[in-house]
């Protein structure tokens, strides 16, 4: 393993994506914390508000990993206006992501904060939480601009081979959310103690100055990143060329937005069973997610070295290089989940409510862990099969499989049984297991090999 490259150049790309995620995840929890220990209703309000806006920018991400695809390839066979092309189409999905996303969430924001308030618990307000979550809501749409820039840009510079630019930018980001939440929460150094709305309000700021950075650093840099020298002078997109972008595009950003809206359903369905669940649930995610940076950033890595791989027509290589990865990020998925087993019994005592809920958020943790190493295999098996532009086929590995098996398994066993909560949770994610074979034999069939920037030839 040590003498392969490839696992160098992989690690190269995702580090300093995890770096940047992670500390924005770390951010993410310690936020978490400052609001929880405002009381279960706080916490539990802003983890709903977050669940909502996750399928948004899933949405985003989806929406621009289709001209994603095309922009690694095209910088892997050297094509400088194909990354300009696929760059301004991304711009455009991100504008008309973001105005669709802020309008719905704003017409339906109380309907969509009621379907998580239907369980009965004695431990959580509804009306309470509703009030906190409205608040939340109505100032985070405000940086949801800021975000789709952002996004934009780091995407195309990871894609290009720059994941440095992103990470700093993301860093001085989230160092100003620490300091402005830690301020305005709870009303230090002259601040008004604006608890969740204070939360919001840091975030949104920290969001702008992200894209600020990003944006004028990468143009102060132009000559590392040729393709954006008169990016914005025009927006025109060659009709074929926009067809092929569009045609790999509809069926990710159809699959994460599904996707997300897959795992927002499953919050909802394990949500009857009381909303002390659900605060239980968010506690862990809160701490998962700070881990899970790792395979996610090695799956935009596989994508990404893939891609270029099959941009410059080393087809045999790409298919080894794509099992190499799948088993390496999941052998590095293992040490985290010893991590979170040894966190799940002090993590949540962190958070102002009941012991109920800290039992229950430290058998969330445990369980998500064993599935950590799962959830490795399969990113890593996502994007290699995305890398070659078979987004019909990732669609129905992966959102087609979340609303046909998982979400339908769990609403039958939250519905119509008695088991536990915590045999409930780890029936549905081992339901993963079956994706884990259905993707290995995807990828050692190879039908997700093409060059989309060539001849669009398929080896």
């Amino acid at each position: 393993m040590k003498q392969n490259p490839v696992y160098k150049r992989a690690l190269t790309l995702a580090v300093p994506i995890m770096i940047q995620n992670g500390i924005s995840n770390a951010v993410g929890l310690v936020d978490h914390v400052m609001v929880g220990s405002r009381g279960t209703e706080a916490m539990t309000a802003v983890s709903i508000i977050s669940q909502l806006l996750f399928v948004f920018y899933l949405a985003i991400f989806g929406g621009l990993s289709g001209p994603g695809i095309y922009t690694a390839q095209f910088h892997g066979s050297g094509d400088l206006e194909g990354v300009r092309h696929s760059f301004r189409l991304k711009a455009l999905i991100s504008a008309v992501c973001t105005f669709s996303g802020m309008l719905i969430l704003w017409l339906l924001r109380t309907q969509l904060i009621g379907l998580y308030l239907h369980g009965e618990s004695s431990e959580v307000d509804p009306v309470l939480t509703t009030d906190y979550a409205l608040q939340y809501l109505a100032i985070m749409l405000l940086g949801l601009p800021a975000n789709g820039i952002t996004q934009t840009y780091a995407s195309t510079l990871r894609e290009t081979g720059d994941s440095v630019k992103p990470m700093a930018a993301g860093i001085a980001s989230v160092v100003t959310d620490v300091v402005l939440n830690y301020l305005l929460i709870y009303g230090k150094f002259g601040f008004p103690a604006l608890g969740v709305s204070g939360a919001a309000i840091a975030t949104v700021i920290a969001r702008f100055i992200e894209m600020g950075m990003l944006v004028i650093w990468a143009h102060a840099k132009s000559e590392a990143h040729p393709f954006l020298a008169g990016i914005w002078k025009t927006f025109r997109i060659p009709a074929e060329i926009r067809a092929k972008m569009l045609r790999k595009s509809i069926p990710i950003f159809c699959n994460e937005f599904l996707w997300a809206g897959a795992v927002a359903a499953l919050t909802q369905c394990y949500s009857v069973r009381g909303l002390h669940i659900v605060a239980g649930l968010n506690i862990s995610n809160a701490l998962c997610n700070l881990l899970n940076v790792v395979f996610v950033a090695l799956g935009h890595a596989v994508g990404i070295l893939i891609g270029q791989t099959l941009g410059a027509g080393k087809y045999e290589q790409a298919k080894r290089d794509a099992f190499s990865l799948t088993w390496f990020s999941g052998l590095l998925c293992v040490g985290l989940t010893v991590i979170l087993f040894l966190l799940s019994p002090v993590f949540p005592h962190a958070y102002d409510t009941t012991e109920n809920v800290r039992s229950l958020a430290t058998m969330f943790i445990r369980l998500t862990a064993l599935f950590f190493p799962v959830q490795g295999v399969l990113n890593a098996l996502y994007f290699t099969l995305r890398s070659g532009g078979k987004t019909l086929v990732t669609f129905l590995f992966d959102s087609v499989f979340s609303w046909t098996i998982m979400l339908p398994l769990a609403m039958l066993l939250c519905f119509r049984t008695a088991l536990p909560i915590s045999v409930i949770y780890a029936i549905v994610q081992a339901a993963d297991l079956i994706k884990i074979v259905i993707g290995l034999i995807l990828v050692r069939k190879g039908i997700w090999i093409s060059n989309l920037a060539g001849s669009e030839q398929t080896a």
